[in-house]
């Protein structure tokens, strides 16, 4: 699949920030998604000790069966400072690699990230779902921005997250009993549809299944380079 190459990654602190600013107003523009998904990505991320390199990894899942249809995993060196709010300057780059080489086109990607759930409304799950242009959530860990009131114990418990006065994703409880994730939508999807998708790929884990594999496939990579290196 083709990646709009809308702006260059070597940039500095405050021309990322400017051009998060840019890209979120012209996101928010974006037509609603509407069509069937038939197909689902996920997408994640793992460093290697010194946090100078950084492996990716998509795989791309039949929807809503959750059958595994192709993975890609790409890898490069990291240039840009960790600055929370700005991972998507370290992390885009290669998880767009990765869906370019995918042979089959996913209808969403899910991305181990924050949409726009975010202190400018443009999360890396909107950075890659503008560039990639394909609808796209966040779900995270952890919150990185807003407020939310306590979620219920059951599994499928929700409590939205609120972001100056906005709602801007979903403290979603995925199994009873563990912590929630925290979902906002990154590109051309609404806080309802993201979090119902990421629950319905939640399959008896508190990470949902795409985002899931892509993360054991990505640490699975860095650790056969480590072996590797360890080897010479």
């Amino acid at each position: 699949m083709r990646i709009r190459q809308v702006h260059p990654w070597d940039v500095s602190v405050e021309e990322a920030v400017d051009l998060q600013l840019r890209l979120a107003a012209r996101a928010q523009k974006a037509a609603p998604f509407r069509g069937r998904v038939r197909r689902v990505a996920g997408a994640d991320l793992a460093y290697d000790k010194r946090g100078d390199r950084i492996w990716a990894a998509v795989v791309l899942f039949s929807y809503p069966d959750l059958q595994r249809i192709e993975e890609v995993v790409d890898t490069c060196r990291v240039h840009f400072p960790y600055i929370p709010g700005l991972f998507s300057f370290r992390e885009a780059p290669p998880i767009l690699d990765c869906l370019e080489r995918l042979r089959s086109r996913p209808d969403v990607i899910m991305l181990d990230a924050h949409g726009i759930a975010h202190p400018r409304r443009f999360g890396l799950a909107s950075h890659v779902g503008l560039l990639a242009s394909l609808p796209s959530i966040g779900c995270a860990k952890s919150r990185l921005v807003g407020a939310h009131e306590t979620v219920p114990s059951a599994k499928g418990g929700q409590a939205p997250v609120y972001y100056n006065h906005s709602k801007v994703g979903t403290a979603l409880r995925t199994r009873a009993g563990v912590r929630p994730v925290y979902v906002s939508p990154g590109y051309r999807l609404s806080v309802g549809s993201a979090t119902a998708m990421v629950l319905a790929c939640a399959h008896g884990h508190r990470i949902p299944e795409p985002i899931r594999a892509a993360h054991d496939l990505a640490n699975r990579a860095r650790r056969l380079r480590s072996i590797q290196i360890a080897e010479m």
